[in-house]
This record gives C-alpha cells, structure tokens and sequence, in this order.
C-alpha cells in the first residue's frame, strides 16, 4: 500500500502543520488519489493538522501542491481557512 504524500511547514509561532491530502472514502477499487481530487478542477483537497491546540483545516489546493506551493503559500492558505 502506498504512503500517504504529504509536507509539514512551521508558522511564525512554531505551530507545525502536516498536510496530506484528504481521502474522504476509501474504496477497494479506486485510485486514492481520485478521491482527493477536487471534481472538474486541476486541485487537490487537502487536510493540514497542528502540531497544538488549533483545529485542522482543510483546503483546496493545485494538483502539484507538494513541490510547486512554497512553504509561505501553504502557510497563508491555511490561515485564510481558519
């Protein structure tokens, strides 16, 4: 079975956050990274978690998110979604 992808990044106040993308039902028979995607768009739903007492958020993000987004994008997405 393969691993979930994912990246971590620390905010301003050291919070770390590990993002991988959401697999919101897992079915024997279809790809993982179909159910992350975000229907009729290039984009990627994805769940970063805290390292502290916040809650995880989930966002939308591009398909190539874990090597094209810089860590400051990833930050500032996450914040948006708060």
């Amino acid at each position: 079975m393969a691993q979930a992808l994912g990246r971590e990044v620390t905010d301003s106040e050291g919070t770390v956050w590990n993002c991988v993308q959401a697999y919101a039902e897992l079915a024997e028979k279809t790809d993982k990274e179909d159910l992350a995607k975000v229907k009729g768009e290039e984009a990627y739903w994805v769940v970063c978690t805290p390292s502290g007492g916040a809650q995880s958020v989930r966002v939308k993000l591009p398909q190539d998110w874990e090597s094209a987004c810089s860590d400051e994008e990833l930050l500032a997405t996450i914040q948006a979604n708060q």
